[in-house]
């Protein structure tokens, strides 16, 4: 596994975020600035020893896990020693390699055989939505060997097979309904039976971070979100008066 940190020492909050497969640092650099610590970990395949800064003390410390970095944080985070106060899925589900609740099997199988500099053009299309929005975000594209591809994707793909329920707690759940990496239907479906999981739907792509100013002003916009959508709830739960 691979380790990208930003560390400001004047920072109280920290980002944690699990990349999905295939990332490097350049497809999240551009929302990091310097109001926040942030830790990036891709790349899992590789063999290099787990880096972290100095213990510090934060007032908010938000994990995120992208894609395959729902799973990748399930099963990574417990020997990093960093506990969130908030943690956030987004575009993915535990079970990644999944009929129902994740990447079809066979499309999954698919790409792991298939690794090329044509397929992987085409699954970075896919991954920003759309041309335009690929072309926009040209410099996020990851630097990346096909051999570094093919054994990262290996090595998760004999993982996923392998592990059975972590028990970790997701806070929110965001689900892309222009999804053409993860069928938006087996994430919703997947998240739908986790109650204890704030369900966010919102009409954009697999990477969508761009949207954003940076990190901290998504993860705001989640919680925000979340709470106006539970009050909802809770106000349409209330007897009539």
């Amino acid at each position: 596994m691979k380790t990208y940190i930003r560390r400001r020492e004047k920072n109280d909050n920290l980002i944690v975020l699990y990349g999905g497969w295939g990332t490097d640092e350049n497809v999240f650099a551009p929302s990091c600035n310097d109001d926040f610590d942030f830790i990036l970990f891709y790349n899992y395949s590789a063999d290099e020893a787990l880096v972290l800064p100095e213990t510090k003390t934060y007032k908010s410390v938000i994990l995120i896990g992208w894609s395959l970095g729902v799973w990748a944080a399930e099963y990574l985070s417990p020997r990093t020693g960093i506990k969130p106060d908030i943690t956030i899925a987004v575009n993915g589900t535990p079970v990644p390699a999944d009929n129902h609740y994740g990447i079809p099997l066979k499309v999954f199988e698919g790409t792991l055989n298939n690794i090329n500099e044509l397929s992987m053009e085409k699954f970075y299309l896919r991954m920003f939505g759309n041309k335009k929005n690929y072309l926009r975000n040209i410099d996020r594209i990851p630097h990346r060997s096909m051999k570094s591809l093919h054994d990262e994707l290996r090595w998760l793909y004999n993982r996923i097979m392998e592990q059975t329920d972590s028990g970790f707690r997701w806070d929110y759940a965001v689900i892309s309904e222009g999804d053409r990496v993860f069928p938006a239907k087996n994430m919703n479906e997947y998240w739908q039976k986790r109650p204890d999981t704030r369900h966010i739907v919102l009409p954009l792509p697999h990477y969508f971070f761009h949207e954003w100013n940076s990190f901290l002003d998504f993860a705001e916009y989640v919680k925000t979100f979340g709470e106006k959508k539970r009050a909802k709830a809770a106000r349409q739960k209330l007897p009539a008066t």
